[in-house]
């Protein structure tokens, strides 16, 4: 098996924590009453207005950002960022599951996604840096 940079690793396990964010979304689409939710305007208690959907826009942003930001950032602030941003999206992620009414697929994704951002705090926390100058 090919070993990976810590770059690359962590820049691959943001792309596969994005990609459960978007298929997590499809999913709600497909289960009637979140649907049914979605085309009143109100999901779970919230009014889905533009200011709502664009702060979701701006976070989600930030994780497909990190995509790139692992792999060009020099090794200091690629290793803060890369730690600020799993326990970001880590506090995020299980914020959402405090209420209890969530779906199954749901509950399901929510698990890979908290336990991806949580390693990768752990491999960005126990990163060396090895180059020496």
């Amino acid at each position: 098996m090919k070993k990976l940079t810590t770059p690359i690793l962590l820049s691959t396990l943001w792309i596969f924590l994005t990609v459960n964010y978007i298929f997590c979304d499809v999913f709600t689409l497909f289960y009637a009453p979140n649907l049914q939710q979605f085309l009143t305007g109100f999901a779970g208690g919230m009014e889905l207005t533009q200011g709502f959907l664009l702060t979701f826009a701006i976070i989600m942003e930030l994780a497909m950002l990190m995509i790139l930001l692992s792999r060009v950032l020099n090794y200091s602030l690629n290793r803060r960022l890369n730690i600020s941003g799993g326990i970001l999206f880590t506090l995020i992620q299980a914020s959402t599951l405090l209420s209890g009414d969530f779906t199954l697929h749901y509950l399901f994704f929510s698990m890979i996604e908290i336990a991806t951002t949580g390693y990768i705090c752990w491999i960005a926390w126990n990163w060396k840096n090895t180059i020496t100058v």
